[in-house]
């Protein structure tokens, strides 16, 4: 269940991921920083689906309306730190969001932290656990024991148009 940050009791998230959770900042500058430069994005899956229920109400979408759904790995020394999915609606793939659909393997934080009038609404924070799709999605391939996955996610507005970012944080992550 997502919340909004700011009435998360910080005490209650893990202390070695209370500063990637809060950091507003570009997490693709970030994740490059703490990488030594070694970094990149592997794209998992991307096309047009119909968002989650939580994703169509946090982006005031109707329920058969659909979005581009991006679903990547930032990789950090070869390894998966962070699982991210974007939701980006129909409406805001027109005009200069068209370029959103053609970022391949390029980093979507990266885009939009370079354009002065993107917007970023308040944090989210949302823990995620096996069994869950997010969680499923976000594990995939890595082999790793099961673990609660801690994640945050935000609307941006490109344009004065919505799109969904969700950001989970990988038992790969170092502490910050």
């Amino acid at each position: 269940m997502w919340r909004p940050a700011e009435s998360v009791l910080r005490a209650s998230l893990p202390a070695r991921l209370l500063g990637w959770l809060y950091d507003s900042s570009s997490l693709t500058l970030r994740l490059q920083q703490a990488s030594g430069g070694d970094f990149c994005v592997r794209l998992l899956a991307q096309g047009w689906q119909r968002p989650l229920l939580n994703e169509r109400l946090a982006l005031a979408m109707g329920h058969h309306e659909y979005a581009l759904v991006r679903q990547v790995q930032l990789v950090c020394r070869g390894v998966p730190w962070v699982y991210a999915r974007s939701v980006i609606p129909a409406r805001t793939m027109s005009g200069a969001g068209r370029q959103l659909s053609h970022l391949g393997n390029r980093p979507l934080g990266a885009f939009l932290f370079a354009n002065n009038g993107v917007v970023r609404e308040p944090m989210e924070i949302a823990s995620v656990h096996p069994n869950e799709m997010i969680y499923d999605d976000a594990m995939a391939g890595l082999g790793l024991e099961q673990q609660t996955v801690w994640g945050r996610r935000s609307c941006f507005r490109f344009e004065q148009k919505p799109l969904l970012v969700s950001e989970f944080f990988l038992p790969s992550i170092p502490a910050r």
